[in-house]
């Protein structure tokens, strides 16, 4: 989904003025935003994917407090969104809670 409302920021379906906090003034400020959210997604993707073949027993320690760190790093972005522009606080941070509820099921899971 995050990557979908990027796609749709950068195609300028969705109002730059509605994301970042409206600080995007224009589309040469957001573009490099968009794209790094959009790379930083699919290395969420493909971890998540990673760990749910449930392959690497072996650091299991290690990928629990991977999950932490990204719990700890969703929940602030959370508060952020609640913070921000009203799409922000009624689109990208149930998005954001989304990501806070997967990333905490995959950190108490054994």
């Amino acid at each position: 989904m995050t990557i979908l409302l990027h796609l749709l920021i950068l195609s300028g379906i969705i109002p730059l003025t509605w994301v970042n906090g409206g600080r995007s003034e224009s589309f040469t400020t957001q573009l490099p935003v968009s794209i790094i959210n959009i790379f930083i997604s699919i290395i969420g993707i493909g971890f998540t994917l990673f760990i749910s073949k449930n392959v690497l027993k072996k650091y299991q320690r290690g990928i629990t407090v991977i999950c932490w760190l990204f719990v700890v790093l969703w929940s602030v972005g959370f508060v952020q969104q609640l913070l921000g522009t009203p799409f922000e606080k009624m689109i990208c941070s149930l998005i954001l809670l989304l990501g806070v509820i997967s990333n905490l099921r995959m950190a108490i899971e054994k």
